[in-house]
């Protein structure tokens, strides 16, 4: 129940709230589950709030397990007190445990321990009491040849080494160390000598320092990657003068030799022992506070990009632009199925031109195309200026994000899917599935590869991939998965599912064909009923035998819907479809123990709109015609763009030049903004002015300042192209340069 308290406490909840979430997780409860459907339990938590209280716990537990090792540790050496005991209990955190752990810590020999084997701790326990005006006689009675202190001078700096690390290992000490480290220290970047031509991608770190408490994420990641890569010495600097005080007023009690020896060995304990200890510790803190908003920063965006707007259902031509190469042409049906490929040649020369009209035309015609989507990368503005040109009739077309579509045309996903074609043929079948269900196809790709990242390959992996599956598993529950057409790779993203059971669930599905019901999930080899309670809510399955189970009610209040008809003698499907029956619905009586308003209301919703897709109406965008490169770009020019990334530092515009702009923080509004999330959001249409072009650099400046208001949309258009490919990776410095530029 402790944990429950310091939970509730931390997070304003109550211990009730907390103990029902961890009860529910320990039971193998998913979060998106226990945020739909067991809102009476929790008293309607959300998932932010479940997964705070889930990743709390298990660093207390963490912590717990570290005490019982330490706890065992010092019992085993016979030093363990019960005062030491409770000192143990009462940590906090894993560093003052540690720091209590410290001094019983086994370690390596070290000079002390060389001192206290030659038996010189009892000299160093009388340096400490600085009692004694008869230092060197109490010295030289410590000078033992046997024992390899051959003079008085020798058992001194012996005695001195032992306070040295005493010093070092003081918690009190290394607490009052950390806290001025973290509170006065300052960041000092400096460029390795001989290296200032081949690092200039670091050149705003050649001679950097910065508070600490002050350094945002993006530049503490730069100048780290900068030191790793070794174009950098990246240092942590603080006045002694803030710190060596504070040590003698703990250690100096007097005046006299023993004091000035006392004295001596605080000096060398600080910058030998306690200085590199304390800074390893308050870099490390530093780079997970770095990590921790970064990891933020890229779950924000991936979230926004899996909850882009999708096209829906249509017929579609999709093309991965080229040059030499050509243009891979793509003809996918009304379900994403591959019809027909081929390449076309609209940029080498005439007879190519007339070809590739032609070509395009036929397919069109043929297959009765609705909508074409050209991959944003090399040669899209071309493309999509050579397909604009052919003057086509009720033909949406639409410039795609392709970032990551080459990481999946290489994939094994991607083999299995289309064995018998080659990385070019499914790279163009990724561009138009994209704009159909962006959701359906990013979560066939890394995430880190899809281009919204700040320094996501330099921080801590394991918890961003913990980020990442959580941000993919709430967009894919919170938009639903249709069963009988849901990839095995989305399917592994259903709550209670996973990989496994997503295979299992498409194997039964090519063997005995679509599931007619929910119901027919429990056939599916090792899929028990935690796993169907887990996911059944989160799977639709459309002109199913129930009305519901297209819906997100869960099949365990089925009882309860077909109640509520009964009661008003319909049939469940015509709640569905008669609005004045469900307002006849009086929800108290429905009320039990289990089920309250929150369960009932959502119901109710449901019923009004069985598996409304939560997604944005999408809504076709255009970039300025022959503004195709950075040389068409003049300063004061105001042109429509789409938001591709942000970071802490501003937000990346792709204005349709193949690199994008960057709309520093302090240009985002007329307002103070502390967070580019307040004003932008990814794949967002907003109208900028360009205040500089560096085309040496391949550098844009925009500003929102003059030109706020967003395009209309009809809600939010989130599916929208990105030129820079090479944020499909990892922008890295080019991010933090960037910043340093324009802040």
């Amino acid at each position: 129940m402790l944990h429950e308290i310091t939970i509730s406490k931390e997070l304003a909840l109550t211990t009730k709230q907390v103990s029902i979430t961890i009860g529910l997780l320990d039971e193998g409860a998913t979060v998106p589950f226990i945020s739909r459907y067991r809102k009476e339990l929790t008293g309607s938590l959300d998932e932010v709030q479940i997964m705070s209280v889930r990743d709390r716990v298990q660093q207390l537990r963490e912590l717990d397990k570290r005490k019982d090792a330490v706890l065992r540790s010092i019992m085993d050496q016979g030093k363990l007190t019960s005062e030491l005991e409770k000192q143990i209990e009462a940590a906090e955190t894993m560093s003052e445990l540690e720091d209590i752990y410290l001094p019983y810590k086994p370690k390596r020999k070290t000079r002390a321990s060389v001192a206290r084997e030659k038996g010189l701790q009892p000299l160093a326990d009388v340096l400490l009491e600085q009692k004694s005006n008869e230092l060197e006689d109490h010295a030289i009675s410590f000078v033992d040849a046997e024992k390899g202190v051959s003079s008085a001078e020798e058992a001194l700096a012996g005695a001195r080494d032992i306070i040295a690390e005493i010093i070092a290992e003081d918690a009190d000490i290394r607490a009052r160390m950390r806290k001025i480290f973290l509170e006065k220290g300052t960041f000092v970047s400096r460029v390795v000598p001989g290296k200032e031509e081949s690092a200039l991608k670091y050149k705003d770190y050649y001679e950097w320092s910065e508070l600490l408490k002050d350094a945002p994420s993006h530049r503490v990641l730069a100048m780290r990657r900068g030191e790793k890569e070794e174009y950098l010495y990246f240092d942590i600097e603080v006045s002694e003068e803030l710190t060596l005080p504070i040590i003698d007023d703990f250690y100096i009690k007097g005046n006299n030799e023993a004091a000035k020896q006392v004295r001596l060995a605080i000096l060398d304990g600080y910058k030998r022992l306690l200085r590199p200890s304390i800074e390893t510790e308050v870099r490390v803190l530093t780079r997970q506070k770095a990590d921790q908003e970064a990891i933020k920063v890229f779950t924000d965006n991936v979230r926004q990009l899996l909850l882009a707007a999708p096209l829906g259902q249509r017929r579609l031509l999709a093309i991965d632009p080229g040059f030499r190469t050509g243009c891979k042409t793509v003809v996918l049906d009304a379900q994403g199925n591959l019809l027909e490929n081929t390449t076309i040649f609209p940029h080498t020369g005439s007879g190519g031109l007339m070809e590739a009209e032609k070509t395009v035309k036929h397919l069109i015609s043929k297959y009765d195309i609705e909508a074409i989507a050209v991959g944003n990368g090399t040669a899209g503005r071309e493309t999509e200026d050579f397909i604009r040109k052919l003057g086509l009739q009720n033909v949406m077309l639409v410039m795609v994000n392709e970032s990551g579509a080459s990481i999946y045309s290489a994939s094994e996903t991607a083999r299995e899917e289309f064995p018998d074609y080659d990385i070019t043929v499914r790279g163009a079948v990724s561009i138009g599935r994209r704009l159909m269900d962006p959701l359906a196809e990013l979560v066939k790709i890394d995430p880190k590869s899809i281009g919204v990242g700040q320094y996501q390959h330099d921080v801590d992996q394991n918890k961003l991939q913990t980020a990442l599956d959580d941000t993919v598993m709430s967009c894919v529950n919170a938009v639903g998965v249709e069963l009988n057409t849901a990839s095995k790779e989305i399917l592994s993203y259903v709550s209670g599912l996973g990989p496994s059971l997503a295979q299992q669930i498409v194997n039964y599905r090519k063997e005995n064909g679509p599931f007619s019901s929910r119901r027919d999930l429990k056939k599916v080899p090792r899929l028990g009923d935690k796993a169907f309670e887990q996911a059944a809510g989160f799977l639709r399955i459309r002109n199913a035998s129930h009305p519901l189970d297209g819906s997100a009610v869960h099949p365990e209040r089925y009882a309860l819907v077909e109640q509520m008809a009964k009661d008003l003698d319909v049939e469940v499907s015509d709640l569905i479809r008669n609005e004045k029956m469900r307002k006849q619905i009086n929800l108290k009586p429905y009320i039990t123990d289990e089920v309250g308003l929150p369960t009932l209301n959502d119901i109710l919703m449901e019923l009004a709109k069985p598996g409304l897709d939560p997604r944005e109406q999408f809504e076709a965008f255009s970039f300025t015609d022959g503004v195709n490169s950075i040389a068409d770009l003049r300063t004061g020019m105001k042109l429509p763009g789409i938001v591709t990334n942000i970071t802490n530092f501003g937000a990346f515009v792709d204005i349709g030049v193949h690199q994008d702009g960057l709309v520093h923080l302090s240009q985002l509004s007329n307002r103070f903004v502390s967070d580019p999330h307040e004003i932008v959001k990814v794949q967002q249409h907003v109208m900028v002015t360009v205040t500089e072009v560096d085309a040496k650099r391949s550098r844009i400046g925009l500003s929102m300042k003059t030109a706020e208001k967003v395009l209309p949309q009809k809600r939010n258009q989130n599916l929208s192209p990105i030129s820079d490919k090479t944020q499909g990776t990892d922008m890295g410095a080019k991010l933090a340069a960037l910043a340093s530029k324009f802040k």
